[in-house]
């Protein structure tokens, strides 16, 4: 575990390059029950276990990188062709015992729920990021997903392996609300966290596409906006869905899909009267 911050992203990506990331204690349940029904098992069900749990899926995705083949030219972007690479009987082979981060972080209670309320953050930007590409036709909606889905990795790390910097970093956000999330980051982790999470993403050899849709600053594309916009609304409706950022998200979002405040909200898959509030509050432009 990190104590003290370290005083440079090298510093941060040697650190993670010796870890053994851990997963979530259901996906370790989950797959040891799909390989002992290996006969009811195929990839879309083996993909879908996988990408409930983002620590899970960049283990996959850096395992791939691992033993990526020389004549292997074509990057591998979705989880589905990941494990059709790997194949079923050696994934199973060499994705058991896996570490556990709930065992983790027992003896680190809030960073647990830190870590937990992150994961559930990022599956349901994922979730929205895959709906509104196929809204936008998008030519491969699992890659938009998938981005979604890694795109707060580095956040994720550090509820791992430097939980007390990590409540510091949580707890000045919330008792300084106006201050840039960044400027937070490097003031306790000594790297802000968007800029460390594209140096380990080339670190690992991530795809590159991959790494362009999880980088906000190519928002121009509406691929990278599909993304940021998905992760943005996960992060700010977790604080309630009267958070002031929401209005600025819902235009946005709008823009991008070319629908009204309507449909937008339909998409969302909110109770009745949570619909209506949003409804009422954020009309459409005419």
């Amino acid at each position: 575990m990190i104590e003290h911050p370290l005083s440079t992203a090298a510093a941060w990506i040697a650190f993670f390059a010796q870890i053994d990331f851990p997963v979530l204690r259901h996906s370790v349940t989950e797959l040891e029950y799909w390989h002992e029904n290996a006969d009811n098992t195929d990839i879309h069900k083996l993909s879908e276990v996988i990408l409930h749990d983002p620590l899970l899926t960049l283990r996959v995705l850096a395992y791939i990188e691992s033993h990526r083949h020389q004549r292997q030219t074509t990057d591998i972007t979705t989880i589905d062709r990941a494990i059709m690479m790997i194949g079923m009987t050696p994934f199973f082979r060499d994705f058991q015992q896996l570490p556990i981060a709930e065992e983790q972080l027992k003896s680190h209670p809030q960073a647990l729920l830190g870590l937990l309320k992150t994961v559930n953050r990022a599956c349901q930007a994922a979730q929205w990021a895959r709906q509104w590409a196929i809204l936008r036709r998008d030519v491969d909606v699992d890659e938009i997903r998938l981005a979604a889905l890694l795109h707060d990795l580095a956040e994720l790390l550090m509820w791992l392996f430097a939980p007390s910097l990590a409540l510091a970093v949580a707890q000045t956000q919330l008792a300084q609300p106006h201050q840039r999330s960044a400027h937070i980051q490097s003031a306790i982790y000594g790297v802000p966290l968007y800029r460390l999470k594209l140096e380990l993403a080339k670190a690992w050899r991530l795809p590159d596409l991959l790494v362009q849709l999880m980088d906000d600053q190519h928002a121009e594309n509406p691929r990278v906006r599909n993304v940021k916009l998905a992760v943005d609304l996960a992060r700010h409706s977790a604080n309630g869905w009267h958070d002031a950022a929401l209005s600025d998200d819902f235009t946005a979002i709008r823009d991008l899909l070319h629908i009204n405040q309507e449909t937008l909200v339909r998409h969302l898959d909110v109770d009745t009267a949570t619909a209506d509030a949003l409804l009422a509050q954020d009309k459409p432009a005419t």
